[in-house]
């Protein structure tokens, strides 16, 4: 089953000193190197600030892009790992080693495996050019 492990932490608008990032970088690139040794990973991203955002909705029918992040958060997501887990215990485990886990959160999330009736209807929808 794959899971989706989203990380929150909090946000600065600092960076930290030099040698902590680099001990951080290596932390991570330990841990991603793991899980695909393992057969877990499937993608991993980090992401740009949250002050980079743009939040879109649809209000009466006019799209609205607005700069900035839908919620004020002390925690904000900053990045994901894909993964596939045997189950829920085997992704929370994955979870807990991922090193933001230690000073944030990590929220494991179950990807809502589409039914085929949707990839039918995405290739129609494809094949007729919408």
């Amino acid at each position: 089953m794959r899971y989706l492990l989203l990380i929150y932490t909090q946000e600065t608008n600092e960076l930290p000193p030099p040698e902590v990032q680099q001990v951080e970088h290596a932390k991570y690139a330990q841990f991603t190197a793991d899980v695909k040794r393992r057969g877990l990973f499937r993608a991993g991203e980090a992401l740009a600030p949250t002050t980079t955002a743009t939040t879109v909705r649809v209000v009466d029918g006019d799209t609205v892009a607005t700069d900035g992040p839908f919620a004020e958060t002390k925690e904000a997501l900053g990045g994901f790992y894909l993964i596939e887990a045997r189950d829920l215990d085997e992704a929370i485990e994955v979870a807990a080693r991922i090193p933001a886990a230690a000073y944030g959160s990590v929220e494991v999330r179950p990807i809502w495996e589409l039914p085929p009736e949707y990839a039918m209807a995405e290739a129609e929808a494809a094949a007729a050019g919408a």
